[in-house]
């Protein structure tokens, strides 16, 4: 499965952190950022638990459903998202914001220690 056309962001609390994998691609895939970004958590939920999310191997598809999760208080089930994402057979490299690259588990690591002190990650 190719990743590589997946533009990622990470937010922890206020700031936005922008995660790309390395490398083009005509795949695009729909991990409702744009819902998390909006304060829509309820409506990013059920887009992503519609497209199966839960069973999914692509760490920003897990690390939106974890955040979605704990935005609307379901803690048990954004660590088990974070956790598959960390988990996850898949790995890619991610742009950070400010021009540094991360592991795609690195990103779901920094979204589940976020959640365990109090802050939540979404990638978009």
């Amino acid at each position: 499965m190719s990743l590589t056309a997946l533009t990622a962001a990470v937010l922890l609390g206020q700031s936005a952190l922008s995660l790309a994998p390395a490398g083009p691609s005509a795949d695009q895939i729909d991990v409702a950022y744009t819902e998390l970004a909006t304060g829509r958590s309820q409506a990013a939920l059920a887009k992503l638990e519609a497209s199966g999310a839960a069973q999914s191997n692509d760490p920003a598809t897990l690390i939106n459903l974890g955040y979605a999760y704990a935005q609307v208080g379901d803690t048990a089930k954004a660590l088990a998202a974070y956790r598959t994402a960390i988990n996850s057979s898949v790995r890619y490299d991610l742009q950070l914001a400010d021009g540094s690259w991360v592991d795609s588990r690195y990103a779901a690591r920094r979204a589940l220690s976020g959640l365990m002190s109090g802050r939540t990650v979404a990638a978009r």
